[in-house]
């Protein structure tokens, strides 16, 4: 592995700061775990190595104040968008390949660098690895109808913080509604 993606990697996930003490020891882990010399990008479809790096990309959109989910096939869950980190790519380049490849959009970030760092096994019809997910807060515009990958999405929805909190959370993201509490902390100190 390149060490100089892998350092920036690092520094990129040492620069978050966590909401809670459960992010703290995921963020912990990672560093951890990077510095282990393990491998962090998935190299075989679904699960080699074990854990590997996924860019998330919360999309919102400030003027109705919502959040675009997708109705992921694989997981059977109302994921934020993102994709699997590739060998020796830039976790940021990962999201702006996304988000182009699976909504036929552009990255507009509105948040510079990682918002929210978390760990999760996965579920759903690829379920036991575990995905170390680096997530990103892009701008969007709910006006726009989004032309999605059907072979990864059912479809999408904008829902506001308030709605994703309202809804059980085996129906979502397992981290999504603490990633909403961080976001409304964020936005009304912004």
């Amino acid at each position: 592995m390149d060490s100089d993606i892998k350092n920036q990697i690092l520094k990129l996930v040492e620069e978050i700061t966590p909401t809670d003490d459960f992010e703290r020891e995921q963020i912990d882990d990672t560093i951890l775990w990077i510095k282990s010399g393990a491998k962090l990008f998935r190299i075989q479809k679904p699960d080699i190595p074990p854990k590997h790096l996924v860019s998330y990309f919360i999309i919102f959109d400030p003027k109705i104040n919502k959040i675009l989910l997708i109705d992921h096939i694989k997981a059977q869950l109302w994921l934020p968008a993102g994709g699997h980190v590739e060998p020796n790519e830039h976790p940021k380049t990962t999201a702006e390949r996304e988000v182009v490849e699976e909504l036929n959009t552009q990255a507009e970030f509105l948040y510079d660098g990682i918002f929210f760092l978390t760990q999760a096994v996965t579920v759903g019809l690829t379920a036991g690895h575990t995905d170390v997910s680096l997530w990103y807060v892009l701008k969007g515009d709910s006006k726009i109808t989004l032309q999605y990958d059907p072979g990864e999405f059912n479809g999408y929805k904008w829902f506001s913080p308030e709605e994703i909190l309202d809804t059980p959370i085996e129906k979502l993201d397992p981290h999504l509604h603490r990633f909403v509490k961080k976001w409304i902390k964020y936005s009304d100190t912004s």
